[in-house]
């Protein structure tokens, strides 16, 4: 991981393949460019794919899995922990507030897989995940609500002595009950070394802690999220819009990581924008 990071470092920085149009992903405060990286480069299609995720994939949700998202999230010394929280459809910072995947009616839960790698350690220091066990069994937010962007937000919040916040949100808006605070006696933090991965449901309460700055190195994760086939992704809407920024999906396909599809109402990526082709396990 080490030696292919250097790699990718100046890769990330070019975003002339990437899928989303860099001048209207830079108009909000969250850069979408980020987003779906694995459909321009090649180590990120072939990482989505590797065996040793996909397996594991496959054996939660079933033998046919597809991808349908990536995102980095870089956190810098000095940076804010990110806040508790948990996702079920992601309409919750979506300006069409359209859910972006929809489970079928007769599904026993909804959420998406997310596979979290440490492209460099993560320690408690550092920004690690945190995780409060057995919380994904039942939604705590509601994310038919608004929450309102706050530039000014950003690395400004504290929340019982630390520094928390949403990229520019505030998380709190969302929930159900609005005196219900995070059971953080029960968090665990999972701290990682470079190159490993932790697989987690978006419906657990999850947040990280701040970088204390006591290095000057960058925390860098990769998350990529899985569902299976019978999941609709995007089915309401061409654009993708979040916080504050807003990309058409016009170049958008998600990836088949194993088995196949037997639904038909997605769309799909058979090759990168550089035309490689992803693996298929």
């Amino acid at each position: 991981m080490a030696q292919q990071l250097q790699k990718l470092k100046p890769l990330l920085l070019d975003t002339r393949n990437a899928i989303y149009d860099q001048g209207q992903a830079l108009s909000g405060s969250t850069n979408l460019t980020s987003y779906d990286r694995h459909l321009d480069i090649d180590f990120l299609a072939d990482h989505i794919t590797r065996p040793e995720i996909v397996d594991r994939i496959a054996s939660i949700l079933g033998p046919d899995t597809l991808c349908w998202r990536s995102e980095f999230f870089p956190k810098y010394p000095g940076d804010e922990g990110t806040d508790w929280h948990q996702a079920d459809n992601f309409s919750n910072v979506a300006g069409s507030k359209h859910p972006q995947i929809v489970w079928p009616e007769d599904a026993e839960f909804g959420g998406t897989i997310t596979v979290w790698t440490a492209f460099t350690d993560a320690s408690i220091e550092m920004g690690c995940l945190q995780f409060i066990p057995g919380t994904h069994k039942s939604m705590n937010y509601d994310e038919s609500k608004s929450m309102d962007y706050k530039a000014e937000a950003i690395n400004g919040v504290d929340k019982n002595g630390v520094k928390r916040g949403f990229f520019g949100y505030d998380y709190r808006q969302l929930q159900i009950d609005p005196d219900f605070e995070p059971d953080e006696a029960n968090a665990k933090s999972i701290e990682m070394k470079q190159g490993q991965f932790v697989i987690f449901w978006s419906t657990l309460m999850h947040a990280s802690h701040p970088h204390l700055g006591k290095t000057r190195d960058m925390r860098l994760g990769y998350a990529a999220r899985y569902l299976p086939n019978s999941v609709r992704v995007y089915p309401f809407s061409d654009r993708l819009q979040e916080f504050g920024g807003e990309v058409s999906l016009k170049k958008f396909g998600c990836v088949q990581t194993s088995g196949s599809d037997q639904f038909g109402h997605n769309r799909f990526r058979t090759e990168t924008v550089t035309g490689k082709p992803f693996n298929k396990n």
